[in-house]
């Protein structure tokens, strides 16, 4: 009797043990919820086929002195890789037909290229120069460029909660390229509800805050059977200089299905 009391305790013990350490197994840390969270907002955004739409791009100084500039852009979503878009600048004069192409990949360097008509001629944005301030803007090349979670390691910070019941995701994302990038690292409070960042902060190598952009007027799309949210407006402010921009979305239409031919370099003179 004794003897088998003594073989239950010992089983009963090493369950316990196992049971103990394969709940610590299966511990979920901040890198790989992070991730997760990722992954699933990638998913949710996944299916849009194209897009067109008309933007304005409204930029004001230190000083409160705005320039506004209208835009017309179009999108295509590449499958296994990152998305196609083009920006074509009409007006005012100086900037009238200015065309950004973005061609963006999951592994590899972006290609991104700016056609210059006073030049006539196409400057291909270098690696090294995506830092760089988009048309006079407190968008960079960087910021317009790759989105895609290959090209990042992310954090789980915490979840939060507004008053209003809105219930957020703060991620921590890092750029894997740091030698090209302009940041040290992103703070993404991640929607819930939209499964998009309504608020990043931008640090600079320094690791100071650089830029602040909120990101607001979601509106939802039916694409093939799926909701899609998309924002209609970004204001981005940069704290360091006071200088501000601001991108907002009309007549966007998705899942708009376009040729490859009008994502190529060659198409943009």
């Amino acid at each position: 009797m004794n003897t088998n009391i003594s073989a239950f305790i010992t089983i009963f013990t090493l369950l316990l043990c196992f049971d103990s350490t394969a709940k610590t197994k299966q511990k979920i840390t901040p890198s790989q919820k992070g991730l997760a969270i990722a992954k699933k907002m990638e998913k949710a955004n996944k299916g849009f086929v194209g897009e067109t739409s008309s933007m304005e791009m409204i930029l004001i100084d230190a000083y409160g002195e705005k320039i506004t500039r209208k835009l017309d852009g179009k999108s295509k979503e590449v499958a296994n890789d990152g998305d196609k878009s083009l920006s074509i600048f009409l007006s005012p004069a100086d900037v009238k037909g200015t065309k950004m192409l973005t061609i963006t990949h999951k592994k590899d360097d972006d290609d991104q290229w700016l056609y210059l008509p006073s030049l006539r001629r196409v400057k291909r944005i270098k690696s090294s120069s995506k830092s760089s301030a988009f048309m006079g803007s407190e968008f960079s090349y960087e910021d317009l460029g790759s989105q895609e979670i290959e090209k990042y390691s992310y954090k789980w910070l915490r979840d939060e909660k507004t008053k209003s019941g809105s219930s957020y995701w703060v991620l921590e994302r890092k750029p894997k390229d740091i030698k090209n990038s302009g940041y040290s690292k992103n703070i993404m409070w991640v929607s819930k509800k939209l499964m998009n960042p309504t608020k990043i902060e931008y640090y600079d190598r320094k690791n100071e805050l650089l830029k602040v952009s909120t990101v607001s007027n979601f509106q939802s799309y039916n694409v093939n059977g799926k909701k899609l949210w998309r924002p209609g407006k970004i204001h981005m402010k940069n704290v360091q200089t006071k200088k501000q921009s601001i991108f907002t979305w009309k007549k966007r239409k998705i899942g708009v299905k376009h040729p490859d031919r009008i994502f190529t370099k060659n198409k943009l003179k």
